[in-house]
């Protein structure tokens, strides 16, 4: 894609050691900066009063969570929330120098789904993207589809870091090789190719990180986390300034520890609700008029003579961030999403979980799982003894017949934290 970055050498001026100072202040459409540790914000429409040596240096800006291909009532033109997010940037009063996306560009790895997220994405004035996937990005191939499209210049399984005006960023991938009842995932070999990265930076170096789930535990019941984060996060300690950029929760929270300060971006196509205040995570239904101020873009900002940046989180509307702790479907719409109906021997999938978690059959018989959710997923049995299932979108099924007794585990390969079980006698 022509609009990858290989490599930057551009100099805009960004003090290092006032790199990413204020990445702990932020606000819904509202820019701030610190000046010898005060916060002071300036409205987001306020950017064009400003002086052009205090805008000189917009910095660099965050998409996620595309999910192209994507037409449910959550949101059913994808395309369009990310063209807006897309000419939100383009009318930005300075240039990013260039973009991250963090990931699930695509909701079921298609080739054109990819094809129309880069037909939308060229339109940026930035020259330059950086991509990490997301678990959408990686269903159908275990991620090398993604790879030809996306990791030229990367290492592994797609991660890869650069330099730019004196700050280390560094991209990692977190979706692959994910463990039944488990979190995402760094794996050994990207860690120790990041201990490699790291060993040859001073501690004043400014670190920005991006990756798709969070690496802090947001919430781990829905999978909200990284299983192994805290083995990269010892590697990154020893250093005054990180920053982690993360998508996949589609809703803005932060957290801070020490040095680090995490934070997760809105999504381009649906919201989720916020953490335990519905059911399961997935696609949150809101009114159509509503639905742009659930959806937008982060950026960062350093003004010039002041040592400083600043992240603005600025909805799709212009509006301020709309209310992710309102819940679900049947919140949100006002009406109770239909329950399936299942016959003997079905497995219902809906709500991130498998109905009946366990199930006792005859030896003989055939299973069938029925995916009722809103998202994709994959059965696949722990133990390998059956062939996992093809991607299974809304309304699709998978069969097995179970010709030997015994317990069969299973579960999503998209979301780990998704279990079940199927005895034979």
């Amino acid at each position: 894609m022509s609009k990858l970055i290989d490599h930057n050498t551009s100099n805009d001026g960004v003090d290092r050691r006032g790199f990413l100072k204020c990445m702990a202040w932020t606000g819904t459409g509202v820019l701030w900066t610190l000046t010898d540790g005060v916060p002071k914000s300036y409205a987001l429409g306020a950017l064009d009063a400003l002086t052009d040596s205090q805008r000189k240096s917009l910095f660099f800006a965050q998409i996620s969570d595309s999910h192209i291909g994507f037409s449910k009532a959550a949101n059913t033109d994808v395309t369009a929330t990310l063209q807006a997010a897309v000419d939100k940037l383009n009318a930005l009063p300075q240039t990013p120098a260039f973009i991250l996306h963090t990931g699930d560009i695509s909701q079921l790895s298609k080739a054109e789904e990819f094809d129309t997220a880069d037909q939308v994405l060229r339109s940026l004035k930035s020259e330059k993207i950086f991509f990490v996937p997301g678990e959408h990005d990686v269903l159908s191939d275990n991620g090398a589809s993604y790879l030809r499209r996306y990791g030229k210049g990367t290492t592994g399984d797609g991660w890869r870091s650069f330099d730019h005006s004196g700050v280390h960023f560094i991209g990692l991938v977190n979706v692959l090789n994910l463990k039944a009842g488990g979190l995402g995932a760094l794996g050994p070999a990207q860690l120790a190719w990041l201990k490699r990265d790291v060993s040859r930076l001073s501690n004043s170096t400014p670190i920005v990180v991006f990756a798709h789930i969070p690496l802090w535990a947001v919430y781990p019941q829905w999978g909200w986390g990284t299983d192994d984060s805290e083995q990269a996060l010892v590697l990154l300690r020893r250093f005054g300034s990180v920053t982690v950029l993360n998508g996949h929760i589609h809703q803005v929270m932060q957290k801070v520890e020490g040095h680090i300060t995490f934070h997760t971006a809105l999504s381009t196509a649906f919201p989720q609700p916020a953490p335990g205040s519905a059911p399961s995570p997935g696609p949150m239904t809101v009114a159509a008029k509503r639905l742009r101020s659930f959806l937008g873009i982060s950026h960062a900002t350093y003004i010039e003579g002041r040592s400083t940046l600043a992240t603005v989180d600025s909805t799709l509307s212009g509006e301020p961030i709309g209310d992710f702790a309102m819940g679900h479907d049947e919140v949100s719409t006002g009406k109770a999403k239909a329950t399936l109906v299942l016959a003997a021997n079905q497995v219902g999938i809906d709500n991130f979980s498998f109905t009946p978690k366990v199930l006792t059959v005859k030896r003989g018989t055939q299973v069938t799982w029925i995916n009722a959710d809103d998202v994709p997923h994959v059965v696949v049995n722990t133990q390998l003894k059956f062939l996992p299932s093809k991607v299974l979108d809304t309304g699709e099924r998978y069969s097995h017949t179970f010709e030997q007794p015994g317990t069969y585990n299973y579960y999503c390969s998209i979301h780990p934290t998704m279990t079940g079980t199927v005895i034979v006698m």
